[in-house]
């Protein structure tokens, strides 16, 4: 009982991913699913039931996006607006420098499996024990790729309780800090491509983003339908359904 131990779990999470494992760990937006190797990445893709669309996002820190995404002088002062200045979860779509070690270290078929055309999905203010499992993982230039740790379309888990037992058994270690702060949204993170400056996913801390976007950019992001109405968040599957 007592404190979490930040540096022993990413420690522990760091020695599990280096060994071919996949682990389970908290995250501000809820609990996700990761991994570093291609048999492990699938595994937790079969385990998922996953559509195979679906993309695995890099999980990544503010100095992890910057030295990987390629971004304008613009689109950057959006992201460190609302990364920075605002303290909120980000999934940032971006052109990426393929070259950095962290990126030229993920084994092809995952890449392929985790990129959309010349764009990589990162996730940026996951929390402070993703934050500190990336900085050891860029140190190390060893990616870390995953998604959330629930059986697909059944929607971001914010307690271990609650994460389907498929996906407990598909991990080698499960880390378990209780509910997680943004759990009264029920949706995983904002996604917005910044090639683009679409919103793929409304997730998490949405009405701020757009309200960052709006006041200090002049940018208006669509209106949320809300949840009942679009559960998943994802936009492109409201276009496709209308």
């Amino acid at each position: 009982m007592g404190r979490h131990d930040i540096n022993a779990d990413a420690g522990r999470v760091l020695d599990t991913i280096t060994a071919g494992g996949a682990v389970i760990l908290p995250g501000d937006i809820g609990y996700g699913a990761g991994a570093s190797t291609t048999d492990a990445l699938h595994r937790l893709f079969v385990a998922k039931r996953r559509a195979p669309h679906k993309r695995h996002a890099m999980v990544g820190n503010y100095e992890l996006h910057r030295q990987v995404h390629l971004l304008g002088r613009r689109e950057q002062e959006i992201v460190d607006a609302i990364v920075l200045d605002a303290g909120l979860p980000l999934c940032v779509v971006a052109g990426f420098r393929a070259d950095h070690p962290v990126v030229a270290a993920v084994e092809p078929e995952t890449l392929t499996a985790s990129t959309v055309g010349d764009t990589l999905a990162m996730l940026v203010n996951g929390g402070c024990l993703q934050d500190e499992v990336v900085r050891r993982c860029t140190e190390e230039g060893i990616p870390f790729l995953g998604s959330s740790a629930n059986l697909t379309g059944t929607g971001t888990k914010f307690r271990i309780e609650d994460i389907q037992q498929p996906i407990l058994d598909a991990v080698d270690l499960v880390i378990d800090y209780g509910l997680r702060k943004y759990h009264h949204y029920r949706r995983s993170s904002t996604i917005i491509d910044f090639t683009t400056m679409e919103v793929v996913r409304i997730g998490s801390c949405y009405e701020l983003i757009s309200d960052v976007m709006a006041t200090q950019f002049g940018i208006r992001l669509p209106v949320d339908p809300g949840r009942e109405a679009l559960p998943s968040g994802h936009l492109r599957e409201q276009a496709l359904a209308t």
